[in-house]
């Protein structure tokens, strides 16, 4: 490998180690959170613990000593929490994790300045957090070293040792020999058993002499104190990983033991042998057993049961299983591949191409009259469709990695503003595309500030209205009709309508004798600018926000809804398509001009209207006893090519909103590839995007929330215009 070989493959390595770090990082984040419900749970606690020690371990190899030493003082603390030695509180809850935030700005300033020192405050910040856990990871707290005395254990008759040993794999170049170390350990005493470790060994044609693959676990009987243990190990410790267990260790230590161990050993008898529980022969006698009973009857117990009957702790053989369970699912886990986004990206453009591609060479094929080639082509067009299917599945993400984020915004915004806040999630398993998922952050922050600042109470405020002292926040995602819903409910005080359209009469936003409804009310948050809040805060009451929210949504050909209720809570809904890539469409023509519908947006068809045109872009309509707002395209488009005397009317839905869409031909389904329109077209908020047909035509995709807002406030409007014609008949007339 040639120079700029090795450049290129380091480079690939260090992205890769900041990516799984930036993973690491937001999994401690949520078992700290997952803690504060649960403080006694080993397994977040190991997972936490393994987190730190992974970023630990993978940042030496990359010279990142700044975070090495930051996150090796974290781990001394996580693991005395995880020994029983310390107890999370929510002190130390924040402070770890502030320690989580520290070692995120310890990778951005790794990838923003390779090799460079810290920044002043970057270091002060780290020093401060330091010396907060110093205190707490059982080092001592001053340059003063503490005698050797008060660290050892003294033992002055023979006892037994538990020591695991794993040598790195280039021990024999730093000049390490495993037996010799062996060797000296039973010139100390008596080694009762040994197990050794291979799981590392390659096949024989792939073996290295200069390569150290093995581990071992062994018991020492000795008289020796921990002291000369420890200086059995002095001069290899840099090349290997070792743990000393003295006699009578509680059953804690031997479970982190077990979390410690690396993950080849798959079997429950190998994970109690590797950490001490049991001996080789002890396992063999129960194995024995285990068969015996299986050769006299169709079962056998399992092997923890018949380890606890010959005295083995519970808690080891529970520690162990939890362990295997663990390296099975990682082995499942390998199964997956880390891609670039950018080549997925590029994937899919190509495959966007490739439909194109189909649907002109099927209807060239069609126009050929040659039935083989029509063949042909129907065959590739299946094909492209699965293709295309498979290709957009695997931008698909769970929004639940998404949702998991705002458990951290919500306790520290709850805590700083005094409030008790519980958050659910719910439909965390939802998947959409991951470009939605990245997209949708902002205004979905937004909207949970927004809950936790303006619609929750205080404690005392809850208690005196009547409901429970702790607020509830909750956030939903389901799978609607081709859309994604997302919903973010709390049950706070509600927004103030009369506060509202007090406001927007003060500012000139509805004239002063206007008489809205209440929909019509909730959606005046939505105008820039608009604030009710009396005072300003870290969070919100500056009129800068909702606003934004709903654009950013509709950019996303999305939607937002309100609903609130006076003292008991607002919900917010948003409906967003699952992709921004290819649609399934169906194709209208209007006035010459051809137009698509999403697919999953279209209700039903009514074909051959028959003397209906429309005088108004919009209109509305009796059907099946139901009011229906039905909008021309063709004059909202002001299109000048002539109409057919028998449109048809295509019924869209978003959500419970429906509306008629009148247009003059039915053209049937097709596979849309979404192109961005220019900046010409932003003023049409009708559209949101474009496509190319096979014929090489153009057609413009429709967006169909914002048609079905026009027609519905075309509707009020009209119904108001009407109720005010009904008033002004009804008053009496000067003589």
């Amino acid at each position: 490998m040639n120079r700029s070989n090795k450049e290129d493959a380091y480079a690939r390595a260090l992205e890769t180690f900041h990516i799984e770090a930036r993973d690491m990082v937001q999994q401690m984040e949520q078992c700290l959170l997952a803690l504060e419900d649960a403080p006694n749970d080993s397994d977040t606690l190991n997972a936490l613990f393994r987190s730190v020690h992974t970023i630990k371990g993978s940042a030496g190899l990359f010279a990142l000593d700044d975070l090495v030493r930051f996150s090796h003082e974290v781990e001394t603390v996580l693991d005395r929490l995880r020994a029983g030695a310390l107890t999370l509180n929510d002190q130390l809850s924040s402070q770890l994790l502030q320690c989580a935030d520290h070692i995120a700005d310890l990778l951005d300033h790794a990838r923003q300045a390779p090799g460079a020192a810290l920044p002043p405050d970057l270091a002060d910040d780290g020093q401060a957090l330091l010396k907060s856990l110093r205190p707490l990871s059982g080092l001592p707290t001053t340059a003063s070293k503490p005698s050797r005395s008060t660290e050892l254990v003294a033992v002055a008759v023979p006892a037994v040792w538990h020591i695991s040993l794993r040598f790195a794999a280039d021990s024999f170049l730093h000049g390490i020999d495993p037996l010799a170390t062996l060797r000296y350990l039973a010139s100390l005493g008596e080694i009762e058993f040994v197990e050794t470790f291979d799981a590392r060994l390659p096949a024989l044609a792939e073996l290295s002499a200069e390569t150290c693959y093995l581990g071992f676990e062994l018991r020492l009987r000795t008289e020796a104190d921990q002291a000369t243990l420890d200086d059995a190990f002095e001069f290899i410790r840099d090349q290997c990983v070792v743990h000393l267990l003295p006699p009578n260790t509680s059953t804690q230590a031997y479970i982190a033991l077990i979390e410690d161990l690396p993950d080849d050993a798959s079997r429950l008898g190998e994970i109690l042998v590797g950490c001490g529980a049991v001996s080789a022969s002890e396992l063999h006698r129960a194995l024995a057993s285990q068969h015996s009973q299986a050769a006299e009857s169709s079962a056998a117990a399992p092997l923890g049961e018949i380890l606890i009957e010959r005295g083995v702790e519970p808690e080891l053989v529970d520690a162990a299983l939890r362990k295997q369970s663990r390296t099975r699912e990682q082995g499942e886990s390998s199964r997956f591949l880390r891609v670039d986004a950018d080549k997925l990206d590029a994937l899919i453009n190509v495959v966007g191409e490739l439909v194109i591609l189909s649907a002109a060479t099927k209807l060239q094929a069609e126009a050929s009259g040659a039935g083989q080639l029509v063949e042909s082509s129907q065959q590739m067009t299946r094909l492209i469709e699965e293709i295309r299917n498979g290709t957009l599945a695997l931008r698909m993400v769970p929004i639940g990695e998404s949702f998991s984020k705002y458990k951290r915004v919500v306790r520290d915004i709850a805590n700083g503003l005094g409030k008790d806040v519980r958050l659910e999630l719910e439909g965390q398993d939802t998947e959409l595309d991951k470009s939605v998922v990245e997209k949708i952050g902002d205004p979905l922050l937004h909207l949970v500030r927004n809950a936790l600042d303006h619609g929750l109470e205080l404690p005392a405020q809850r208690l005196a209205a009547g409901k429970p002292e702790q607020g509830l926040l909750k956030l939903s995602a389901w799978h609607d009709s081709g859309s994604i819903v997302l919903q973010v409910r709390d049950d706070g005080r509600g927004i103030d309508t009369e506060r509202v359209l007090a406001k927007a009469r003060e500012r000139g936003l509805l004239a002063a004798n206007a008489n809205p409804g209440h929909d019509e009310i909730l959606n005046l948050i939505f105008e820039p600018g608009f604030s009710t809040a009396q005072q300003l805060s870290d969070l919100s009451g500056r009129g800068v926000g909702m606003d934004v929210v709903k654009r950013n949504i509709e950019a996303l050909r999305g939607s937002v809804q309100i609903a609130s209720q006076r003292g008991r809570g607002c919900c917010m809904t948003i409906r967003l398509p699952l992709t921004l890539a290819i649609i399934d469409g169906f194709l209208v023509r209007c006035a010459g001009s051809n137009f698509i519908v999403p697919l999953d947006q279209v209700e039903e068809c009514i074909s051959g209207q028959a003397g209906l045109s429309l005088d108004h872009a919009c209109t509305v309509i009796e059907q099946r006893n139901r009011p229906l707002p039905v909008l021309s395209i063709s004059r909202l488009m002001h299109l000048r090519g002539a109409s057919s005397q028998r449109p048809s009317i295509v019924v869209v839905r978003d959500g419970v909103r429906r509306a008629g869409l009148l247009v003059d031909q039915l053209l049937g389904e097709h596979q849309t590839v979404i192109k961005p329109l220019s900046e010409l077209f932003s003023p049409l908020r009708c559209l949101a995007g474009s496509t190319i047909l096979g014929s090489g035509e153009v057609a413009l995709i429709l967006d169909v929330p914002a048609l079905i807002e026009q027609a519905s406030q075309a509707h009020r409007a009209s119904r108001n215009s009407h109720t005010a014609r009904q008033r002004l008949a009804a008053e009496p007339q000067p003589a």
